[in-house]
């Protein structure tokens, strides 16, 4: 069986393709500058790159053209494209729905409902999603929501201290996101450490971040809430924010309801508390050079993530091994080792030349006489996708 896993943004179409009877990466690909005149191509395989140039106009164009790089004679990867069984797409929310679905007009209206709340994610893959529909009848689509992994969160982690009737009827509850992530997070921990019932705080930090408790590979809690815009903040997201605070700033800067959550959603975060950009890893290098502002992103990131891990080891009890993943998590060291300094008295102790020296591969970097194991977990999000597809497949087929 063979999944190709999409992952779209708004004018770009990246793809990896498993053979799921050994789960091996048969090839790698993206589409660039959807829409514009020139889409830059590139197909890898065996860790061999080739690119070309070519118009894409749209998102279905480019899985055809996708399609044909695969099928074509010098790739010799596919022999046609009746040899993939579904096209997989890690999707982030529907309203009333989650898990892994086949997708179908009821559950892209669904997708559209949530609109609103999820303007970056959801209208480029509802988009997307129907034009292969309409393009690639063949092929089956199958969606696997982030919300999935987070469906054992139990109801004194998932409600908030609104209306009952906003929880019953509207779904205004703690999803979280970033499941793929984290589920991945939960299966590999369970076999670095040999056991399934471990408690794990899986930390994934990126250009957005969340983190997630889990007890014997359930999520119990996770810091996103109703929307991917809460718990840390993000590159450029505010996270966690007094909704009081809206309508006064709204006065002060003159500005209406809309203006104040875009600024709120795509002006703050890193971005805003450093002036400097998104990335961490020019903030990091800004802040080595003495930019004070620099310094406190760093400081009030790093002390956001504190205060849901503190939370959380008191909801699991004490954490048997904390990941973190992500591209901050995986690759800066720095803040890292900010998030765990001083919990040596809670068993927490890292060792700060091997996180120093793990070159952001998967590694080991607490000290012997840790309590709890510290680990740099690379994540893989499209193998779990894929095999969520080739799951959702078997159960029709039986």
């Amino acid at each position: 069986m063979k999944i190709l896993v999409a992952n779209i943004g708004s004018t770009s179409f990246k793809y990896s393709l498993f053979d799921m009877d050994t789960e091996k990466v048969l090839a790698r690909g993206r589409v660039e500058r959807i829409g514009e005149s020139i889409s830059p191509c590139t197909i890898e395989i065996g860790g061999t790159k080739r690119s070309h140039d070519v118009s894409v106009p749209d998102h279905a164009v480019a899985v055809r053209q996708s399609l044909a790089q695969l099928t074509s004679p010098e790739s010799g990867v596919l022999k046609s494209v009746s040899e993939v069984s579904a096209i997989g797409f890690k999707a982030v929310h529907a309203a009333g729905i989650s898990g892994v679905q086949i997708v179908d007009m009821k559950l892209l209206d669904a997708m559209e409902e949530m609109n609103d709340m999820f303007p970056a994610h959801n209208p480029p893959y509802i988009k997307s999603m129907r034009n292969m529909a309409s393009q690639l009848p063949d092929i089956p689509l199958i969606a696997a929501f982030e919300t999935g992994f987070h469906q054992t969160i139990p109801t004194r982690n998932r409600y908030y201290g609104v209306p009952f009737e906003w929880a019953e009827k509207y779904d205004v509850i703690r999803f979280g996101f970033h499941g793929a992530s984290h589920r991945y997070i939960a299966t590999r921990t369970a076999e670095l450490l040999k056991r399934k019932d471990a408690k794990v705080i899986s930390m994934h930090l990126g250009g957005s971040s969340s983190i997630c408790a889990i007890n014997a590979g359930k999520s119990v809690a996770a810091s996103m809430g109703t929307s991917t815009q809460t718990g840390l903040f993000h590159g450029s997201r505010c996270g966690d924010f007094d909704p009081f605070a809206v309508p006064y700033l709204m006065k002060k800067l003159s500005k209406s309801q809309d203006e104040v959550l875009r600024i709120l959603a795509t002006e703050s975060g890193l971005l805003g508390l450093s002036g400097i950009g998104a990335d961490l890893r020019d903030i990091t290098n800004a802040a080595r050079n003495g930019n004070e502002r620099a310094k406190l992103a760093m400081e009030v990131f790093v002390g956001y993530v504190r205060l849901y891990l503190g939370g959380y080891l008191v909801e699991l009890g004490g954490a048997d091994l904390i990941a973190f993943t992500g591209g901050i998590g995986e690759n800066n060291y720095e803040i890292r080792e900010m998030i765990v300094e001083g919990l040596e008295s809670l068993g927490i102790c890292i060792d700060k030349e091997k996180n120093h020296n793990s070159n952001s591969t998967e590694s080991a970097i607490h000290k012997p006489e840790s309590k709890t194991e510290i680990w740099i977990v690379p994540t893989n999000e499209e193998i779990i996708v894929a095999r969520q597809c080739a799951e959702k497949l078997q159960s029709i087929i039986r």
